[in-house]
């Protein structure tokens, strides 16, 4: 199955499986990016949210306009932070941004609950090793995108290139089939 991929510099389609890397600025605009990724050719899709709340995701999508009906919100920040939460059909929770485990099991249920086409987000991977660590981090990124092959889906990963030394970030490049890379101005370069 072919996803459309509404990037500048990017191929048209990519297939069902494809990881998608998104290097960018720590203070560069990748909400656009994102939620393009969301609008386009896309039957159900989930953010994995490592840096905001699942209330920040929807004001974000409702910013940019994405189907919200399309929408499932995996919030990692809420338990930990002590904030209200409500579990719905389209919000879940796992305790803290170092569940692993739970992320990986969450994003396999959504991929087995949902026909059509269907895209995963995971915003972001530096959090993740940040909470987490670099070694077990990059293995559950492993594990999501071996997931999305399973289930011909496909993802976009964010990771901050301004935080990790250049080997790291080599190291995440290799295990993903694209890479689109944003600068400060908002212009990206992308290897596919």
């Amino acid at each position: 199955m072919d996803y459309s991929l509404a990037v500048d510099g990017a191929p048209e389609t990519i297939s069902g499986g494809t990881g998608v890397l998104l290097l960018h600025p720590s203070t560069g605009e990748t909400d656009r990016i994102d939620t393009d990724f969301f609008k386009t050719d896309t039957d159900h899709f989930l953010v994995i949210s490592t840096r905001t709340t699942a209330r920040e995701v929807k004001q974000k999508l409702e910013y940019y306009d994405v189907d919200e009906t399309s929408a499932e919100i995996l919030d990692t920040l809420s338990v930990e932070r002590g904030y209200s939460r409500r579990s719905s059909d389209s919000v879940h929770y796992v305790g803290s941004p170092d569940d692993l485990d739970g992320i990986v099991e969450q994003t396999e249920r959504f991929l087995d609950s949902h026909e059509g086409k269907v895209r995963i987000s995971l915003d972001s991977i530096t959090e993740l090793a940040y909470y987490a660590g670099e070694e077990e981090t990059q293995e559950a990124v492993g594990e999501l995108l071996d997931l999305l092959a399973d289930h011909d889906a496909v993802g976009l990963f964010h990771l901050s290139k301004e935080v990790h030394p250049e080997d790291v970030l080599e190291s995440y490049r290799e295990q993903f089939d694209g890479v689109i890379d944003l600068d400060a101005d908002g212009e990206t370069d992308t290897e596919f």
